[in-house]
């Protein structure tokens, strides 16, 4: 056998699935940054992105078709085989690549990252799906739960805390496949500092219903009001949230950010209160200190603390708003962020349920009689959303859900019959972002 040979752009997807399988790196942080070292042109690079992405999203059913061709049980099979099975397996199934071409390029990368005996076993697996039929149709037999969490490559804990709240298989069908669609960013522009119109010259695209946001067709480092600070990448939902909470405004209110780290919804809410309430307070918190620096670069530096938020006496007055944007599972965001699917348990949840408690429990000794704080979470998991609230509620007899339909100006996207907000990716386009309006009657 030759000299292994890889493609460059294989090469470089192998290298972030092992990266973030492996060495638990995050990939929307380390895709830019291996793609900025290599000299790869702008088709080579999207196609690495499509490759790498699509396969850390879809390799729990990769998986299962790689056990149908190995000699052995799945999980005794070499890390470096698994992770070439994967990439291989993705461009066999899922994309519009010839499969001898999927098959060659995929063992000269196995040739130079695993060695020869293990790139000629990677070659006959491989070989072996090329030629099988990997539209599945036995998953026909299966219990619907296996079923859609094989085909649709989701954990079956994460689809179960779907159906609790759709209540419907073909909706929950809707939104994993929704899950598993690449996304272009959404962005916002800053007030004060750009416009969406400046933004939609520049070649965006505006999102109806929103007066900052816009979608993005390029990669958000190289878009100029980015670099200069003026916009930043943010989901709509994250978007809907801000806006839902500034329409609680009156004037000459104190603001807390109490969970504020990367920044993205501190800045949005920072600018925005700058331009419609010069007498506004604003404070963004972050307790994780590398994360405060991130809210800095984005937020005046003597607005941002790096406090722990649950406990109340860390902070020395009290606020009319708060905004728990609370730590979770991160269920909502699975489309933008490929490996978070793989990352959470149950044991996860369990420690973020209490910690979120406990974060509402020190907001409601930080609120003003008569002010308002926003729970909000990038998950729909019942236990980080509606038990949450209903827990707090039932431990503070002063405090009432203000429902989202009675606040002038607010977003209707996603109202619940309880006066919260749900958001779905099928349905919104958006995060899956959870959000209840709570207030301190006195």
């Amino acid at each position: 056998m030759g000299k292994p040979n890889p493609k460059p752009s294989r090469l470089l997807a192998y290298e972030l699935l092992w990266q973030v399988n492996e060495e638990g790196a995050f990939a929307n942080i380390r895709l830019p940054e291996l793609l900025a070292k290599s000299k790869m042109n702008l088709a080579d690079k999207a196609f690495t992105t499509e490759l790498a992405y699509g396969t850390l999203r879809m390799q729990g059913r990769h998986d299962y078709i790689a056990s149908k061709y190995v000699d052995r049980p799945y999980t005794e099979i070499d890390k470096k085989i698994v992770n070439l099975l994967r990439l291989g397996i993705h461009q066999i199934t899922k994309m519009r690549v010839p499969e001898h071409a999927a098959v060659s390029e995929t063992v000269e990368v196995a040739k130079l990252v695993a060695g020869e005996s293990k790139a000629s076993y990677v070659n006959a697996v491989l070989r072996k799906v090329s030629t099988a039929d990997n539209s599945l149709p036995e998953l026909a037999e299966l219990p619907v739960l296996q079923r859609l969490s094989i085909q649709y490559s989701h954990p079956e804990w994460i689809i179960s805390s779907f159906y609790d709240q759709l209540k419907d298989w073909a909706n929950v069908e809707k939104l994993l496949d929704a899950n598993n669609q690449p996304t272009l960013p959404d962005v916002v522009a800053w007030p004060g500092k750009s416009t969406s119109q400046e933004l939609i010259d520049l070649g965006a695209t505006g999102i109806s219903g929103f007066k900052n946001g816009v979608n993005l067709n390029v990669i958000p480092m190289s878009f100029q009001p980015i670099i200069e600070r003026r916009a930043g990448v943010q989901d709509r939902g994250s978007q809907l949230v801000v806006e839902n909470f500034l329409a609680t405004l009156e004037t000459g209110l104190s603001w807390l950010d109490m969970c504020a780290g990367p920044g993205g919804k501190a800045a949005y809410m920072f600018n925005a209160l700058l331009e419609i309430d010069s007498t506004a307070e604003f404070l963004a918190n972050e307790p994780i200190s590398h994360r405060a620096e991130l809210v800095k670069r984005v937020v005046n530096n003597s607005q941002v603390v790096s406090l722990d938020g649950t406990d109340a006496l860390n902070f020395d007055n009290k606020f009319d708003r708060i905004l728990i944007d609370a730590p979770c599972t991160g269920l909502g965001a699975l489309r933008r962020r490929p490996e978070a699917r793989w990352r959470k348990n149950l044991k996860d949840l369990k420690e973020l349920v209490l910690l979120q408690r406990n974060l509402l429990a020190s907001s409601y000794e930080l609120l003003t009689t008569g002010g308002i704080m926003a729970y909000v979470t990038c998950s729909p998991h019942l236990a980080e959303t509606k038990g949450q609230v209903l827990d707090f509620l039932s431990e503070h007899k002063d405090m009432k859900v203000l429902p989202i339909q009675e606040v002038a100006g607010s977003h209707e996207e996603g109202v619940q019959s309880d006066g919260s907000v749900q958001l779905w990716t099928h349905l919104h386009q958006s995060d899956a972002m959870f959000m209840a309006l709570l207030k301190k009657v006195g």
